[in-house]
């Protein structure tokens, strides 16, 4: 079983669900069907983005997108057509312990749609609960096999929250975190869930400051004869500059292959789109403008201005 995928990988992620209907819409509880609907038009214009910036230049070859059944099983059915990169979620939306959306159906639902990768996004610190990190381990396995068995490609969101903890030793402060702690702390799940016997073909991991880290990553992601796996950046909902200098640090390393940065290229052109202040053309451009942005980022990352920006961030990291 050969597992990986090192070929460039640039992601418009929009498979947000029970975010999507209450920060976007102010929908709670169960969506009615005009809801279901209303929000699947929405997800409609981040498609078409993403068919907008290849048709601007973006290479085909190397976009995909990341939607959910719910809203997007049109869409998923019309990138495949389109001859895009497809994958699709799994879990459950809004749950802080990874679960199947579809429970032991979750198979099934695969082959309907076939995506190009199977996506999960999973909060798994290694020094947090170990019976949750054993429960969700046990379930992931069982795709991954699953996934590799029958020549599916799987991708692997990991967020690694700090616990209480960890956050009280450093006087709360976030940032010290993730640029202090939470590095060590992907590679060591990185290291666990492999010993679990999960094996993703991609990893996408929230962005990191410095170069050295990044290598760390894909050090672990890549050990022991997992040569071809690849590591994308995500973008967090973080402002532009950010994850610029994510990318910017990301694309220097080799084994790094792309991105996935959705909220921060689709989310102010949608607020703005609902509030009538803009057409949907304009929200379309806007969001093929940012994509195609952070393909130039990625692909450019030691252009005189890029670096400017990296540099800049860094100093107020």
């Amino acid at each position: 079983m050969t597992i990986g995928y090192d070929k460039p990988l640039y992601v418009l992620p929009f498979d947000h669900r029970a975010s999507f209907s209450k920060e976007l819409f102010g929908w709670h509880g169960t969506l009615n069907p005009e809801q279901i609907a209303e929000i699947a038009a929405v997800k409609r214009i981040i498609f078409d983005a993403g068919k907008a910036a290849v048709a601007g230049g973006v290479p085909k070859q190397g976009t995909g997108i990341l939607v959910d059944e719910q809203f997007g099983a049109a869409i998923l059915h019309d990138a495949r057509e389109e001859g895009l990169i497809t994958a699709c979620p799994s879990e459950k939306s809004g749950q802080q312990e990874f679960d199947f959306e579809y429970g032991v159906d979750f198979a099934r639902h695969i082959e309907e749609f076939n995506p190009t990768f199977c996506k999960v996004l999973v909060r798994y610190n290694p020094e947090g609960d170990k019976a949750l990190n054993r429960r969700q381990s046990a379930r992931l396995r069982t795709l991954s096999d699953y996934l590799h068995s029958s020549g599916r490609l799987y991708m692997f969101e990991l967020l690694v929250p700090p616990t209480s903890a960890e956050l009280e030793h450093l006087s709360g402060d976030k940032k010290v975190y993730d640029l202090e702690l939470r590095p060590t702390l992907m590679v060591q799940a990185i290291h666990e869930l492999q010993d679990a016997g999960v094996e993703p073909d991609v990893w996408k991991i929230e962005g990191l400051d410095r170069k050295e880290d990044c290598q760390n990553i894909v050090v672990a992601a890549r050990r022991a004869g997992r040569d071809k796996v690849g590591c994308i950046v995500l973008g967090r909902h973080e402002v532009d500059e950010r994850v610029r200098h994510w990318l910017t640090t990301a694309a220097s390393v080799p084994g790094f292959i792309g991105f996935a940065v959705g909220r921060t290229s689709f989310w102010d052109p949608l607020v703005d789109y609902r509030a009538k202040k803009i057409p949907r053309e304009t929200a379309v451009a806007r969001i093929a403008a940012s994509f195609r942005g952070w393909v130039n980022v990625f692909e450019n990352p030691h252009s005189e201005e890029r670096s400017t920006v990296a540099e800049a961030t860094k100093n107020s990291v």
